[in-house]
């Protein structure tokens, strides 16, 4: 039997990364399971990537004032609801699954309504003393509107067991009605990243052949780099160089962070040159660095699933976690990585145990991929789901 489902979230930007891209990933494989999918987002209708995707993207944006906010959601969905069996809110906290709830109780009460909160319900998020006026934010939009959304729709889906369990510690009068893990899977490569090998290599001249950890990902306070960098200064004598990539070296943390680094090239007992900040990595380039490091790293201090550690686990590379990405016990379970806590002993303690030796039964982390994180795994467990939950 088919099924229609419509995915509703802030953006579809391939900037995003992350829930955008496992949108796109999961496309073809859920159609192979009879679910036809379309996507309304509050992306602007002028927006230039648009037109690119093999399903219908609905921008009904632009959003505005920090929650997607855009006046056309209501109108558009009251309208176009009842042409689909289900609806899924892709995060929290935003508008559009407000407007979701709204117009489906009032024009498509047959429609089955889901969220997959994508690590949104994390306590992490209440608990972290930077985040203090948001977390009053939280909480009086968790009192006012979202706690009507997720107790009130058909379940809640989650990446992860971890994800799941901590979601229940975060606000009072958290009730849904059904829970299910459905895991977040994405494509392996299959491009020929060859090629762009050089081109890598060329953009970090001081790399030369040399091995490299690699960290993959946004410039954050949240990612823990500032460990990460510290942690390998403490190891002068490594043979691995540390290679960090992403966007956001131009923020405030970003800058910190670069001056840490200037700070252990000047340090001769630091093995000079050790570790290089890159730039945004994409395409046959992304794939060429994950493929050719000896190991990925994300010492996070809050990662609900980690798109970067599932890629490298597609390239057939161990990765080295902290304990606080949800994901960790499952590819620590299958003997595809390493897991320490988010501290600086902790980390310094990924990159020695590796150094050491890590030693990963063949084939462990490419089943430990196929089995957890696999597109065709998790577009299943998702079909399944959203025909079975009531």
């Amino acid at each position: 039997m088919r099924m229609k489902l419509l995915r509703v979230l802030g953006s579809m930007d391939p900037r995003t990364g992350g829930v955008a891209q496992a949108i796109r990933s999961l496309h073809g494989s859920l159609k192979k399971f009879g679910i036809e999918c379309e996507v309304a987002t509050s992306d602007s209708p002028e927006a230039g990537w648009l037109g690119r995707d093999p399903f219908p993207i609905h921008p009904l944006g632009p959003g505005r004032f920090g929650y997607a906010y855009s006046p056309r959601w209501l109108p558009w969905l009251s309208k176009n609801l009842p042409r689909f069996d289900a609806v899924l809110l892709d995060g929290l906290w935003q508008w559009p699954g407000l407007a979701a709830r709204v117009a489906r109780s009032r024009h498509a009460p047959a429609t089955k309504l889901f969220a997959m909160p994508h690590g949104m319900l994390d306590p992490w998020f209440q608990r972290d003393p930077q985040r203090r006026w948001k977390a009053i934010r939280n909480f009086a939009y968790w009192t006012l509107v979202e706690r009507s959304t997720v107790n009130g729709c058909n379940g809640l889906f989650f990446t992860c067991d971890e994800e799941r369990r901590l979601a229940r510690t975060t606000f009072p009068g958290y009730k849904p009605r059904a829970e299910s893990t459905v895991g977040l899977g994405i494509e392996a490569p299959v491009t020929d990243s060859t090629p762009a090998s050089a081109t890598f290599r060329d953009s970090i001249p001081s790399l030369g052949q040399s091995p490299y950890i690699l960290y993959l990902g946004r410039i954050d306070r949240k990612k823990g780099l500032d460990l990460l960098i510290r942690a390998r200064m403490e190891i002068p004598n490594s043979r691995y160089h540390l290679v960090i990539a992403g966007p956001g070296w131009d923020s405030p943390h970003g800058r910190d962070l670069m001056n840490l680094i200037q700070e252990a090239t000047r340090r001769r007992d630091a093995a000079p040159a050790f570790i290089h900040a890159a730039n945004l990595l994409e395409g046959p380039v992304k794939w060429a660095a994950l493929r050719e490091c000896a190991a990925f790293i994300l010492p996070s201090h809050q990662e609900n699933f980690g798109l970067a550690v599932v890629e490298a686990l597609a390239c057939d590379r161990p990765v080295l976690l902290s304990d606080k990405v949800n994901i960790a016990p499952e590819i620590a379970a299958e003997g595809a990585g390493l897991v320490e806590p988010d501290t600086l002993k902790g980390t310094r303690r990924l990159l020695e145990r590796f150094e050491s030796g890590f030693a990963r039964p063949q084939g462990k982390v490419r089943d430990c991929y196929q089995r957890h994180f696999s597109v065709e795994s998790s577009a299943e467990r998702l079909a399944s789901a959203l025909r079975t939950l009531p």
